[in-house]
């Protein structure tokens, strides 16, 4: 059988605040398998996006072993943490964290700088992503011009830039209407079943999570059994 995308095993998470030891994860262990979309539910200050930071290697561990595509990522430095970060995730953000001074083909651009690509490879590329997330007619678009909706999609098609293994997506319908939401979730569902990506989703709502092949739930720093979503 082939070893799981992701796989934690009694991993642990704290943080200072002031003298206090403030614990936020209690060893978790969990396994996440290649080409799967999970949700993960929870209330604030759960440690969702604590858990999610640590899988796509934003943080690290306390204690406990944390893998990802067979790399002992708790074990990086921070040099090595940040290479196989740009080569292995694709970061979704709530608030889509665009530069407002850069169109929309250069925000997805910008990732691909720091490779060997050319010029024109790297215009392939963004073209490509752009084109597959809808947006191939709003490249030269900056994000004041965009919607809502329009603007998370081109963070998700740089997240897609780099051809990572991995999704995460922190909130990633949170400042979207209702119709702009449903667009968004379909798109990473298509990204999911039809590419192959692996998305780990934090979110709140029970709606955007019923999009997913299955919820885990956390509750003060621990985590539930496995809920599969069955699709008529």
């Amino acid at each position: 059988m082939t070893a799981p995308l992701v796989q934690l095993q009694d991993i642990s998470k704290s943080y200072r605040r002031g003298t206090q030891i403030v614990p936020v994860l209690t060893n978790i262990s969990m396994a996440i398998e290649s080409g799967e979309f999970l949700g993960l539910m929870g209330p604030s200050g759960s440690g969702k996006s604590t858990l999610l930071n640590l899988i796509a290697g934003i943080d690290q561990p306390d204690s406990g072993r944390l893998e990802v595509a067979g790399i002992d990522i708790g074990g990086l430095s921070e040099a090595r943490l940040a290479d196989w970060r740009a080569s292995n995730v694709g970061f979704i953000f709530q608030f889509y964290n665009l530069m407002p001074v850069l169109t929309a083909f250069e925000n997805v651009e910008l990732p691909l700088l720091l490779t060997p690509l050319t010029r024109r490879q790297r215009r392939e590329h963004v073209e490509a992503a752009l084109a597959l997330v809808g947006l191939d007619d709003r490249k030269t678009h900056y994000p004041n011009e965009l919607s809502g909706g329009q603007q998370q999609r081109v963070a998700i098609a740089r997240a897609l830039i780099s051809d990572p293994h991995l999704i995460v997506a922190d909130e990633p319908t949170g400042d979207l209407d209702r119709e702009s939401a449903e667009d968004v979730l379909r798109l990473m569902q298509t990204l999911n079943a039809d590419l192959g990506k692996t998305i780990i989703m934090v979110t709140h709502d029970a709606r955007a999570a019923s999009h997913a092949h299955a919820i885990m739930h956390l509750e003060k720093g621990e985590l539930s059994a496995r809920e599969e979503n069955f699709r008529p």
